[in-house]
């Protein structure tokens, strides 16, 4: 779907994803791995589960992850329902 130009960019944008000069490997792949949740990539979230695992991640710190991922999640659509609710001029109190 890409072109070889637009393929090659990306790939090297991707690669220096993880490639950074502020974060310790155990906080990106903690990073990367909330991120691939939140955004439900399954080869990414595998990825970067095998990878934390190689790299000493506790079980404790994927589980706080998660929780945090769900939690912003569940934040998120909350704040969702109440937009539809109000655009659209819906009381949920005419419900019976």
């Amino acid at each position: 779907m890409l072109t070889k130009n637009q393929q090659a960019s990306y790939d090297n944008f991707y690669e220096s994803t993880h490639s950074n000069e502020f974060l310790d490997t155990k906080t990106d792949l903690l990073v990367g791995l909330a991120s691939a949740v939140a955004m439900s990539c399954k080869p990414c979230t595998a990825y970067y589960l095998k990878q934390a695992k190689k790299n000493g991640v506790v079980k404790g710190e994927i589980s706080e992850v998660i929780a945090k991922v769900m939690a912003v999640s569940a934040g998120q659509k909350r704040l969702q329902t109440s937009e539809v609710l109000t655009e659209f001029n819906i009381n949920l109190d005419d419900f019976k």
